[in-house]
């Protein structure tokens, strides 16, 4: 059966979770496009339902090799006009998912603490680069939520590898267990002189007000990144990548 109604039960729920409060009601988030859809078949989601016009499921059976027998989930097939209901692309490409939030223990002794970011797509950037350098615990004090759809496409993916947690100021030493909180920011040691200890945890702040002064009265080390004089702050998502892969790889 082909659903051609937008106000279809089934449909309004699954374009609820386009917003924050029905994807934590339902513990699930919205996942879009062919090459996500098919990774979180292969990297292990709980998937909870495809949803798609006949032509992309078509296409993610056929060009993408996702197998429809043995699927315990709903499958569920809409016109092209109701799966914009679902969508959130500008083109969209005709095949979604409702995913299952990852919820495992936090793994190693690396962490990353996000204080303030906001933007989803530098969000979504930074849990793809966490998603590369194999980092999967990652602490949000006042952020965007990262399972918003922008930040998930700017993932690529990296969503199905990082554990979220949102904490406050005051718990956030008790969430460490001992790791030690290095801020990023632009009067600090360099990076490519700072050697870190064990175990911490990269502190990166938002995007207008850069780290709080609560979480800079909480930190072991500041260390920054060189620049020009006059230089500008460089972007969040920029900044980690930098700092994260000089402290995981730089130092040997």
């Amino acid at each position: 059966m082909v659903i051609s109604s937008k106000n279809n039960e089934k449909i309004k729920r699954i374009a609820s979770l386009k917003e924050k409060k029905y994807r934590n009601i339902e513990n699930a988030f919205l996942v879009e496009g062919f090459k996500m859809v098919k990774e979180a078949f292969s990297f292990g989601m709980e998937i909870l339902s495809i949803i798609g016009t006949e032509s992309g499921l078509n296409k993610l059976y056929e060009d993408f090799g996702v197998k429809k027998e043995g699927f315990s989930g709903e499958i569920i097939t809409v016109t092209e006009e109701v799966y914009k209901k679902v969508s959130d692309s500008v083109t969209p490409q005709g095949v979604s998912a409702v995913v299952r939030k990852k919820e495992t223990e936090k793994q190693g002794d690396i962490s990353v603490l996000l204080d303030g970011i906001q933007d989803p797509g530098n969000m979504g950037t930074i849990i793809r680069t966490l998603g590369a350098v194999g980092i999967e615990n990652l602490y949000l004090i006042n952020c965007c939520d990262p399972y918003s759809p922008k930040a998930v496409r700017s993932s690529m993916s990296g969503i199905y590898f990082v554990n979220t947690e949102e904490t406050t100021y005051s718990e956030v030493l008790t969430k460490l267990n001992g790791a030690k909180l290095i801020v990023a920011d632009m009067d600090g040691e360099s990076i490519f002189e700072f050697t870190p200890p064990e175990k911490y945890c990269l502190v990166i702040g938002g995007e207008a007000n850069g780290v709080s002064e609560e979480i800079k009265s909480l930190a072991e080390k500041t260390v920054s990144i060189p620049m020009k004089e006059h230089s500008e702050s460089l972007n969040a998502g920029v900044s980690l990548s930098v700092i994260l892969y000089e402290l995981k790889y730089g130092k040997k």
